[in-house]
């Protein structure tokens, strides 16, 4: 899968796509990366991006044609989504994530910044998106999300794929409690049945977790799809 990150801050993605299963991910060419700065298809000597609103106000609103020429000079693949980010679209979601992960080729992502982005951009962008009902400095801690929560999605990037279907938000539950090495860990145990050996008994109990966390933690969950 292709990522074409449209960004005033090219460098925010340095270290976060160099490490752990991501950089991993990356240098099996599992996915790509590119950024794009729209800073370079400014035309005047101080190469701005932004400018101020029509009507008054406060803040500065990013001019459309840098963002709409930083759009076209990325390359088209068949199936392809143009994403903007901002605190008025839909909140991401596991099921966006799958559903972009599953149907298509190439994202592209605008980063958002100042007061907002004039909105004729609009025009080219297919979904907007939000992280949640906040709002940040710019889009690309939203970004690095988006792109974390796909890029594990794709195969080959998570050692164990099976894992992946237990996890939170999966079957619009979340995912159940883990224990590890030791046993007894000052005075809190893991629970018996987990040291059984009983292999029905602990999916049994693991289901039953899934539900109790989902209806104590979020029952919105259960009522609606994800």
């Amino acid at each position: 899968m292709r990522f074409d990150i449209i960004t005033l801050f090219p460098d925010f993605f340095s270290s976060p796509l160099q490490s752990g299963l991501l950089g991993k991910a990356l240098a099996k060419e599992i996915a790509q990366i590119h950024l794009v700065n729209p800073r370079d298809f400014t035309t005047d000597k101080h190469r701005r991006v932004d400018d101020e609103p029509y009507g008054g106000g406060v803040g500065m609103v990013l001019k459309p044609e840098p963002i709409f020429a930083a759009v076209e000079s990325v390359p088209i693949l068949p199936r392809r989504e143009i994403i903007l980010l901002t605190p008025q679209g839909e909140r991401m979601n596991q099921s966006l994530f799958r559903e972009w992960a599953t149907n298509f080729d190439q994202l592209v992502v605008i980063c958002g910044h100042y007061e907002g982005i004039d909105e004729r951009i609009t025009h080219i962008v297919t979904r907007e998106v939000s992280l949640g009902d906040f709002v940040l400095t710019g889009g690309e801690i939203p970004a690095m999300t988006l792109i974390n929560g796909v890029i594990r999605l794709l195969p080959g990037t998570v050692g164990k794929e099976e894992s992946l279907k237990a996890e939170s938000f999966e079957q619009q539950l979340l995912d159940y409690p883990h224990y590890t090495r030791p046993a007894d860990f000052r005075g809190w145990k893991v629970p018996d049945v987990l040291r059984s050996g009983n292999h029905a008994e602990i999916e049994k109990w693991r289901q039953q977790q899934q539900l109790q966390r989902t209806r104590e933690r979020r029952p919105d969950l259960l009522d609606r799809d994800l």
